[in-house]
């Protein structure tokens, strides 16, 4: 039996047909969702027998003073944690590059275990840790009034610093997976130019300086300009774990807020119409930070 022989250009279209298959289904048919936001949606019954509203639901978002009201501080919330997020963005980086310093591999490995394994925790388990190591009665409380340094400091259950406290979860959670990139992107590094900067005598902090993190710069600024799409995708799971009555109004973000106003309030076309508008504006945030890069940079994404 003659044996059917693929060209290369098939053979790799072939590798990536199952991405695309996912990706159409899971995130382009999912748009057809959108549709709801244009009808007076009730649940059980067929799209085309609800009512139909057109942009009511969007005039609503911004015209209604109780719905502005409560957007702005929702956005304000989501610009705020978000903005503590980015701030941070440099920690994974800096973490792999001092981490990869480390002469003992065996150290290394277990460090980076250690800190990737949060990352595969589920929020519910993450508040559980936290409420046991923060929590009035928890490790650090318990140590701290033991050795009379100061009283009971429950940070979990106030609405003092949420947004910061909040961003320092997300990174522990997420520190050691983010710097899985960076310490595959510092494997690839030439070691030719170490050595060079070696026999000039250039010391360990001055080889990290000005070598190690301006090879890195163009790895991190792809992942910046990545996350500016994300801004406005806070999630769900972390702030609803952590949302108790004394920090509701400064930990509800934008897309808790759409699941508070969707399955809970049953304000589903409300709920979807928010949601447009928040990829809507994702795609801006993208297209303008890539363009920004493309012209400062002289790199891009696309």
């Amino acid at each position: 039996m003659k044996k059917i022989r693929l060209s290369e250009p098939v053979k790799l279209f072939l590798y990536v047909l199952p991405a695309l298959i996912y990706i159409f289904i899971f995130k382009y048919l999912p748009l057809w969702g959108w549709a709801i936001s244009f009808f007076q949606y009730k649940p059980g019954l067929p799209l085309f027998k609800c009512n139909f509203v057109g942009l009511q639901n969007y005039i609503q978002l911004f015209g209604n003073a109780v719905m502005r009201t409560n957007l702005i501080r929702v956005l304000k919330n989501t610009f705020g944690i978000q903005i503590l997020n980015f701030l941070f963005m440099p920690v994974p980086m800096l973490f792999a590059i001092f981490l990869s310093e480390v002469a003992s591999k065996r150290f290394q490995k277990l460090v980076q275990t250690v800190t990737t394994l949060p990352h595969f925790i589920s929020w519910v388990i993450m508040f559980s840790l936290a409420t046991c190591m923060f929590g009035s009665t928890g490790l650090v409380n318990t140590t701290l009034q033991n050795v009379g340094i100061c009283k009971s400091i429950n940070v979990l259950n106030t609405n003092n610093n949420v947004w910061l406290i909040q961003a320092l979860l997300a990174l522990w959670k997420s520190m050691g997976w983010n710097a899985i990139i960076y310490f595959a992107a510092i494997t690839g590094l030439d070691q030719s130019v170490y050595e060079a900067a070696m026999v000039d005598g250039a010391s360990r902090m001055q080889k990290i300086r000005y070598i190690t993190i301006p090879l890195l710069l163009p790895t991190f600024f792809v992942l910046l300009i990545m996350s500016i799409g994300n801004f406005l995708n806070s999630g769900i799971d972390q702030f609803l774990a952590f949302g108790n009555a004394l920090n509701k109004d400064t930990i509800e973000v934008l897309d808790l807020y759409v699941y508070n106003l969707g399955i809970k309030n049953g304000q589903i076309s409300f709920s979807v119409a928010v949601g447009v508008m928040k990829s809507l504006v994702a795609m801006v945030l993208f297209a303008a930070a890539n363009f920004f890069s493309k012209k400062v940079r002289g790199t891009s994404v696309f």
